[in-house]
């Protein structure tokens, strides 16, 4: 019974720290957005895409309006968006996104998560050329036929439609047509459950279990970083 509690209790702290990491990541997201675009939702698209995403991680209201309020008080950090990119272990692309306000800090430490995980940091452009930027929606399923919700957005932007294990519809758009997207959908009243910009690669690496545990491990140091907002790879 003990051992099993044990890794009850582990499993418990393991979510906690997740949420814990998605509250920081979206209130960062909120900072730049209303830097960028100003406090109200209604006039800005990016921090109604914050919105969302808190919701769907179960970020309380109350902690999303406080994220804002710094965002426009005297006292607010700013935050710089860098990307860096390099190979882990067995040639597998790896691109960090970060949200930083000490870009030494941060390099330092992604150089240093990528050199004990025998992977290697690179330089801009490294890997980039392999993934593709594109804006992507996961909308709640309420029974709608694919194909004919393909043609339905198929003048907005729509590159992609599929489902994902949980049932959930998945649409991706290029990364410039991610705005037209976004308002086809409010407009229409497809009810999305999340929203954001992400990296699909356009080759994947197929490894063996072991040799894929290398990578992952990597992957799990990376997102831990309290400056990491989003790791992307090509690992199959």
């Amino acid at each position: 019974m003990g051992r099993i509690f044990e890794v009850r209790k582990s499993a418990m702290f393991a979510r906690w720290d997740k949420m814990a990491k998605n509250f920081t990541r979206i209130g960062k997201e909120i900072a730049i957005a209303v830097k960028a675009g100003g406090p109200d939702p209604e006039n800005n698209p990016a921090l109604r895409r914050c919105y969302l995403n808190a919701k769907a991680c179960n970020m309380p209201k109350d902690r999303v309006e406080a994220a804002i309020k710094r965002a426009v008080g005297k006292d607010k950090t700013d935050y710089e968006e860098i990307v860096y990119e390099g190979y882990a272990p067995h040639g597998v692309a790896v691109m960090v996104e970060t949200a930083t306000d000490n870009s030494t800090r941060t390099v330092a430490n992604v150089r240093m998560h990528f050199t004990k995980s025998n992977g290697a940091l690179g330089t801009s452009g490294s890997v980039a050329f392999g993934f593709n930027r594109m804006g992507e929606f996961k909308v709640k399923n309420n029974g709608q036929n694919l194909e004919e919700l393909e043609l339905e957005l198929i003048d907005y932007g729509l590159e992609e439609i599929g489902e994902d294990s949980e049932g959930n519809i998945i649409i991706r758009t290029a990364y410039n047509e991610f705005g037209n997207m976004a308002k086809a959908l409010d407009e229409k009243g497809i009810e999305v459950v999340t929203a954001e910009l992400t990296r699909i690669p356009t080759t994947t690496v197929e490894l063996g279990e072991e040799e894929a545990n290398d990578v992952l491990k990597l992957v799990d140091r990376l997102e831990q970083d309290d400056d990491v907002q989003k790791v992307y790879h090509n690992l199959k």
